[in-house]
């Protein structure tokens, strides 16, 4: 019998680990979870609507925007990190995200912007999203 192995057509032979995960992010991850800064979101729906919390860690709340028009949400921020270095120090590895993320999604019914509300409280954004027939696309204040 031979054996079977999966293809990796991302792992290069001869390549040295440190730069097989330069290719690493072109990979499929099933959306924002698995890239760097992604705004992760949680969406749960009742008869009313729909609660959507997204996880912006620290993000001001007027660098987030936040859209609908119909049933499509999308979030937006800008993420800025300080970079505080005391004479005599330098950067050996640096993971933390700095740059613009945003998601949009889709629901599956059309969205009351005129009710809609968001919240934005310890590092979490609280979108209410009540459910409507058709209207126009509206901007969200942030509370």
């Amino acid at each position: 019998m031979s054996n079977i192995s999966r293809y990796d057509p991302f792992l290069l032979e001869g390549v040295p680990d440190l730069f097989q995960g330069l290719f690493r992010p072109l990979r499929a991850t099933g959306g924002a979870e698995g890239q760097a800064g992604g705004i992760r979101i949680d969406v749960t729906e009742d008869e009313g609507g729909y609660t959507v919390k997204a996880e912006l860690p620290g993000v001001e709340k007027n660098d987030i925007d936040v859209k609908i028009e119909g049933n499509l949400v999308s979030i937006a921020a800008k993420i800025e990190r300080a970079s505080e270095l005391k004479e005599g120090e330098r950067v050996v590895r640096r993971e933390r995200y700095s740059g613009n993320v945003s998601r949009a999604f889709t629901l599956g019914a059309e969205i009351d912007d005129g009710k809609a509300g968001a919240q934005y409280k310890d590092g979490v954004l609280t979108l209410v999203l009540p459910k409507k027939g058709a209207g126009a696309g509206k901007r969200l204040e942030i509370n």
